[in-house]
C-alpha cells in the first residue's frame, strides 16, 4: 500500500508519519508532501524521530506536485488547514483520509514540555501505523479499506 501524508507545511506531522510509516514491518510505503512546503523539516521532528530510533534519511519537505506519479493508495491529511484544501486532481483514485494531530513544533513552552508532545504526537501516530499496516496486510478492497480507515483517525 503507498500512502502519501500531507500537511500544510510539510515539516512536522507529515515527516513524522512518512518515518513511522517506512520503519513498520508490513506492505506499506510513505512519503510526506506539503500544499505549501517550507522546503525543510522541523529540526525537532528529526531529533525527536532519532531519540526514538527512526531513520531519518532522505526526509525533507516538499511539494504534493512532486507527486503526480506516485500512484498513491492512500492519500492522509494530518492537519486541519489541508484537509480543508482541495486535493490536486492526481489524487483522485487514491482513498482518502484525516487524522488530526495536533502540531507539536508550535508549542511554546520548556524543553521538557516540547519533547512531551513530540513524543506524545509519535506515540498517536505509532499506533495507527501499526492499525494501517494491518489493514494493508489483509489485502481488502476498496470498500472496505475506507470503512476501515474510518475508525484510524480516531485512535
Amino acid at each position: 500500500m503507498k500512502i502519501l501524508y500531507i500537511c500544510t507545511h510539510n515539516r512536522c506531522r507529515s515527516i513524522l508519519c512518512e518515518a513511522i510509516t517506512n520503519a513498520s514491518n508490513g506492505k506499506v510505503e510513505a512519503r510526506s508532501a506539503g500544499s505549501q512546503p517550507v522546503g525543510e523539516v522541523h529540526p525537532l521532528s528529526l531529533k525527536y524521530l532519532a531519540e526514538r530510533g527512526f531513520s531519518t534519511n532522505g526526509l525533507q519537505s516538499q511539494s504534493w506536485d512532486e507527486f503526480e506519479d506516485y500512484d498513491a493508495d492512500l492519500v492522509v491529511t494530518v492537519c486541519d488547514s489541508a484537509a480543508g484544501e482541495s486535493c490536486p486532481v492526481y489524487f483522485g483514485k487514491s482513498l482518502k483520509v484525516h487524522w488530526g494531530l495536533e502540531d507539536p513544533s508550535k508549542l511554546e513552552g520548556s524543553e521538557q514540555e516540547k519533547a512531551d508532545a513530540f513524543n506524545n504526537t509519535i506515540d498517536i501516530i505509532e499506533k495507527r501505523v501499526a492499525a494501517l499496516a494491518e489493514l494493508a496486510e489483509k489485502n481488502l478492497d476498496k470498500a472496505a479499506l475506507k470503512d476501515a480507515l474510518s475508525t484510524l483517525g480516531a485512535q
